[in-house]
C-alpha cells in the first residue's frame, strides 16, 4: 500500500471515529456493523470481516460481521475450542494464518474451515478487553497467503481505531442506560412515597432493602415497582 493511500486510509477511519463520537446516539450493533464494513474496505486482500467476543467462561459470540462467513467460523471455533481469533483475543496481540490447508496450529478448526468454507487466510487482532470479556477484529480472505507484512501493519492501525470507536459507542450506550435506570428509580421512589406517605430518603432505602434481600439489581426492583404499581 502506497504512503498516500495509507494516509488516506488512516484519515478515513479517523473521520469515522469522530463521526461516531459526534452524531446522535445509535444502537451499538448498528454502529459496530458500520465500523466493520468501513474497515473491510481498507484491507484490500480481504473479502470478509467480523468482530468476535470471548468471555472468560469460554462463550464465543459474533458481535458484528460483513456476511455469514465470520459467524460460521466463530461457530467452528466454539465447537472445537480453538482457532486464530481465540488466540488473538486471549494470548496474542495479532495472529496471522497464511494457508488453512498447511496450517499446523488449531488442526481441528482448520480441517473444518477448509472443508466447509472458501476461507484460506485469516488476520486476527486483539481489539479490546473488558471485565471478563475480550474481543478480536478479524479479516478473512478466500486465497492462501493473502496477507503480507504490510497488511499486518495496516490491520494493526485499523484495530487501534476500531477499539477507539468501540469504546466511544459503548460509553454512550452505558451513559444512556444509566440515565434510564435513574429515571425508573425516580418513578419508583415517587410511587412508594405516595403509597406509604414516606419521604424520598425512606423510599430509596426501601428500594435498596428490597434489592439486597432479593439479590436483584436496584434498577430491576424499581422497574418491577413501576410496572406492577
Amino acid at each position: 500500500m502506497a504512503l498516500t493511500s495509507r494516509s488516506d486510509m488512516m484519515r478515513d477511519v479517523a473521520d469515522l471515529v469522530r463521526t461516531l463520537d459526534q452524531r446522535a446516539p445509535v444502537e451499538t450493533e448498528e454502529a459496530l456493523d458500520e465500523l466493520v464494513a468501513n474497515l473491510l474496505g481498507h484491507m484490500p486482500a480481504a473479502q470478509h470481516a467480523g468482530v468476535t467476543l470471548i468471555t472468560t467462561d469460554g462463550d464465543i459470540e459474533t458481535l458484528s460481521a460483513t456476511d455469514d462467513y465470520p459467524a460460521a467460523l466463530d461457530g467452528i471455533q466454539r465447537h472445537h475450542r480453538e482457532g486464530p481469533c481465540l488466540s488473538a483475543a486471549w494470548r496474542h496481540h495479532m495472529v496471522r494464518l497464511d494457508d488453512i490447508s498447511s496450517e499446523q496450529r488449531w488442526p481441528a478448526y482448520c480441517r473444518e474451515v477448509e472443508a466447509t468454507t472458501p476461507i484460506r487466510s485469516i488476520l486476527a487482532f486483539e481489539m479490546f478487553t473488558g471485565a471478563g470479556t475480550t474481543g478480536a477484529l478479524n479479516f478473512y480472505a478466500e486465497t492462501a497467503n493473502a496477507f503480507d507484512d504490510e497488511a499486518v501493519e495496516v490491520g494493526l492501525t485499523l484495530a487501534t481505531h476500531a477499539a477507539l470507536a468501540w469504546h466511544m459507542v459503548r460509553r454512550d450506550e452505558q451513559f444512556r442506560s444509566a440515565l434510564a435506570s435513574r429515571d425508573v428509580i425516580g418513578q419508583a421512589k415517587g410511587m412508594l412515597m405516595e403509597r406509604f406517605s414516606i419521604d424520598a430518603v425512606r423510599a430509596f432505602e426501601l428500594l435498596k432493602r428490597l434489592s439486597q434481600t432479593s439479590n436483584t439489581p436496584l434498577a430491576e426492583i424499581a422497574q418491577q415497582v413501576v410496572s406492577h404499581r
